[in-house]
């Protein structure tokens, strides 16, 4: 049972240096670029690493070799990568542009698989609340949200002027998503369908089916994109 314990030990010391040496020498994109090759890669060298370990009746070089090999596939191919710009949009991935001139590309959204709620946490990971303020959104190979604001937000915010900024009573919300009213959103604001249908008159709108995305806006309006 000793000789067990001391055997395992022996192998994941082992491996635990060779895992270091293999992170070394991948570096540091493998965390700070995560794409979907890098999240397969890493996935697969741990599940190889821990076959290795828990298999302790097996030689561990048939494993050894294999995740050696592994990893110089995944350098070889980060190399071609900087070679080829054709063969690294296969691989990685493109940048796909979700919102143009402040408009939400609906055909970029379906290609992207990504819905409205996604987009809306994306963007709230940005520290963005609202979609009438941004400009250009993009969509990274790594799934992040690249945003550029809208010229007019980018100036200078009131406290650099010291001007007292309003309080509002609203917090940016969604509305409607896809034609659909989101009721729950209307609720948590104590408002009512019918406040909506008065706002898409307002806008020369008849039916809540003919709106893609509307935002309550913190002065208690509503952006609409048809």
């Amino acid at each position: 049972m000793t000789v067990d314990i001391i055997y395992l030990l022996y192998r994941t010391s082992i491996i635990f240096i060779v895992l270091l040496m293999l992170a070394r020498i991948l570096g540091r994109k493998q965390l700070s670029q995560l794409t979907f090759f890098n999240y397969i890669t890493g996935i697969t060298i741990g599940s190889i690493a821990a076959n290795m370990i828990s298999e302790s009746h097996k030689l561990y070089m048939d494993d050894f070799v294999g995740i050696v090999w592994w990893c110089v596939l995944t350098e070889l191919t980060g190399y071609i990568n900087l070679k080829s710009g054709k063969i690294r949009r296969i691989i990685d991935g493109q940048p796909t542009i979700i919102i143009k001139k402040g408009n939400i590309i609906k055909k970029a959204l379906k290609s992207t698989r990504i819905n409205l709620d996604d987009l809306s946490m994306l963007l709230r990971e940005e520290g963005i609340f609202s979609i009438k303020n941004i400009d250009y959104a993009i969509l990274e190979p790594d799934g992040k949200l690249s945003v550029l604001k809208k010229p007019e937000q980018e100036q200078p915010n009131k406290k650099d002027l010291n001007i007292q900024a309003p309080s509002f009573g609203y917090l940016p919300s969604e509305i409607i998503s896809d034609g659909k009213i989101m009721r729950n959103n209307l609720k948590e604001y104590d408002l009512n369908e019918e406040w909506v249908m008065e706002q898409l008159k307002h806008n020369d709108i008849k039916s809540v089916k003919e709106v893609f995305y509307a935002e309550l806006q913190e002065d208690g309006t509503l952006f609409i994109q048809k």
